[in-house]
């Protein structure tokens, strides 16, 4: 029988599964980020497993891309070598469509109306299972920051965006919108942004404003464009697999956690994202905002474009019509 390399690397995996103790394995955080909110979720919920099991589940966290560029971790959590991957679901789309529709442009009116949707309780339960059909369950999902467009040159107007090759996630609902503004989306491991920001290779990238801080982006290009078209909710996934190998209290410490630490790091990254903007200024950095008819003209093309995206998939558009409803009902009134 011929087996592929990747299908040879499976059967390895599962060897290394089955001859370990599910207690003997540490329980690997990867994430691509530092001393943003994803950074936090994973401090506050290694505390909060601790609190309920002790030192029953050993745990590592591993920021700012240790454990490989971001197509590695998310596989890396798809395939069981990484147990658990925290990201901005514009990076996991490619593991389930369904993904998408937390991205849909205009669908969150604020920080504030993304946190009371998703912390709606029959939701949050509806979300932790929404992907256990592809071997991965939600044990934490928070607010990340709005999106915004850092530039190496002033973007005051949508016309300065054309033709600039533009650094988004690997997903439609990024990629399709940049389109639009006759930009040229080009997808990008974080990793690998700031050289070709240098090289030339790229002249923009979308992202949050915690990871331009962070990562000390002033030092590459000054100008922040606030397109205030979404708000970029961060995922944590867990290898289903393993999970449940794990004994029951340590599955219960570990959704309990999950859900305790989404909650306590709502208000820092609230925090986190003004002080992010903050330290932007004070390194010399600009934040520019659209001229008020073209932004109204931009969101009213994106939601446009988002509809049609989210509608040419049945089981992705089915999600989108639940979360809908769940918005809706938590809009401000």
């Amino acid at each position: 029988m011929h087996m592929t390399r990747h299908s040879i690397f499976a059967a390895a995996i599962a060897t290394a599964f089955a001859v370990l103790p599910a207690d003997a394995q540490e329980m690997k955080l990867a994430s691509a980020t530092i001393n943003d909110g994803q950074h936090e979720w994973q401090k506050l919920f290694v505390e909060g497993v601790k609190a309920r099991v002790g030192d029953k589940l050993k745990m590592g966290i591993y920021p700012a891309s240790q454990l490989g560029a971001i197509p590695r971790m998310a596989e890396g959590v798809s395939l069981g070598t990484i147990e658990s991957f925290i990201t901005p679901t514009s990076f996991v789309t490619n593991l389930d469509p369904r993904f998408q529709i937390f991205e849909v442009p205009g669908l969150f009116r604020s920080p504030e109306h993304q946190y009371a949707t998703i912390q709606d309780p029959a939701y949050r339960d509806h979300l932790e299972t929404m992907f256990l059909d592809k071997g991965l369950r939600v044990i934490g999902a928070i607010y990340n920051s709005p999106t915004v467009i850092l530039t190496k040159k002033p973007t005051a107007k949508l016309e300065d965006m054309k033709g600039l090759k533009v650094r988004t996630f690997a997903s439609p609902l990024q990629m399709e919108p940049m389109k639009s503004l006759g930009a040229i989306p080009t997808p990008l491991a974080l990793s690998e942004v700031i050289p070709q920001l240098q090289s030339g290779g790229l002249d923009a990238m979308l992202a949050g404003m915690p990871i331009l801080t962070a990562f000390k982006y002033y030092d590459v290009a000054k100008y922040v464009t606030d397109l205030e078209f979404s708000y970029i909710l961060s995922v944590a996934l867990v290898n289903e697999a393993w999970f449940k190998a794990q004994p029951k209290d340590v599955q219960d410490a570990i959704r309990a956690a999950g859900r305790e630490a989404e909650q306590k790091a709502f208000p820092w990254v609230l925090a986190n994202n003004k002080k992010a903007n903050e330290t932007w200024l004070a390194n010399k950095g600009e934040i520019l905002k659209l001229p008020a008819d073209e932004q109204k003209k931009m969101m009213s093309d994106f939601v446009a474009l988002g509809s049609k995206i989210v509608e040419a998939n049945p089981a992705v558009k089915k999600e989108f019509d639940i979360l809908k409803k769940v918005v809706d009902a938590k809009a401000p009134k």
